[in-house]
C-alpha cells in the first residue's frame, strides 16, 4: 500500500518536471522569435530599446519620487540661529513652523529648545 503511494507520487514527480522542462521549452522559442517579430535586427537591439523605455535604468532598479537619493543640504546652526528659534518660541510659535520658517529639520528645533533650557520636564 505504501509501496503504491511512492510510486503514484514518484510518477507525480515525473510528470511535474516534464511539465516544467515543456513550459522551458516553449517560453526559450517564444522569446528567441520576440526581437523579429517585434522588428529587431537582433536579442541586442531589442535590449537596448527596453532599456531606452525604461529611462537607462538597470532592471529591477526603480527611482525614487523627488530628488531621487539626494541627500537635503545640511543646516548650519548658528547662534542667530539659536536666538531665532528662542524669539518664535517666546512667541508661541509651534516648532514645527519655527522649522519651516527657519529652513532647518524640526529635530533641530526640539535639540536647540532642550539646550536653551525651553522644554517643559515630564512630571
Amino acid at each position: 500500500m505504501v509501496t503504491d503511494t511512492v510510486k503514484q507520487l514518484q510518477a507525480a514527480k515525473a510528470k511535474v518536471a516534464a511539465l516544467e522542462q515543456s513550459i522551458v521549452k516553449e517560453r526559450s522559442s517564444k522569446l528567441s522569435k520576440l526581437p523579429a517579430q517585434l522588428g529587431f535586427a537582433s536579442v541586442a537591439d531589442l535590449i537596448d530599446a527596453l532599456k531606452q523605455v525604461a529611462g537607462g535604468r538597470k532592471a529591477g532598479k526603480v527611482a525614487k519620487a523627488g530628488k531621487a537619493g539626494k541627500r537635503a543640504k545640511r543646516a548650519k546652526i548658528t547662534p542667530e540661529v539659536k536666538d531665532k528659534v528662542k524669539d518664535a518660541v517666546k512667541a508661541g510659535k509651534t516648532g514645527a513652523a519655527i522649522a519651516k520658517d527657519l529652513g532647518i529639520s524640526l529635530p533641530s528645533v526640539q535639540n536647540i529648545k532642550k539646550e536653551l533650557g525651553l522644554v517643559k520636564k515630564r512630571g
